[in-house]
């Protein structure tokens, strides 16, 4: 799954949390860390909050729970 495959639903609030417990922590410690309301990323994650902050969190808890890999800096020679 690549940045641009991050489809909200269940499936991927699931994938997600799964992905924070495999780290050693959880979805609600990382918004605690990150100040956001668990309950707001649950909503991105889901597709309920799909704004442009929604998409934003939804994209950023994929990438830091494991679920996409962020994108790699590509070096210029």
């Amino acid at each position: 799954m690549n940045g641009n495959d991050v489809k909200p639903g269940p499936e991927l609030y699931q994938q997600v949390r799964g992905g924070f417990i495999a780290r050693g922590t959880t979805l609600a410690a990382w918004c605690r860390e990150h100040g956001h309301n668990p309950t707001n990323a649950r909503s991105a994650l889901v597709g309920a909050w799909n704004g442009p902050k929604g998409r934003a969190l939804r994209h950023r808890l994929a990438e830091d729970s494991g679920v996409i890999r962020a994108p790699r800096s590509v070096a210029l020679a």
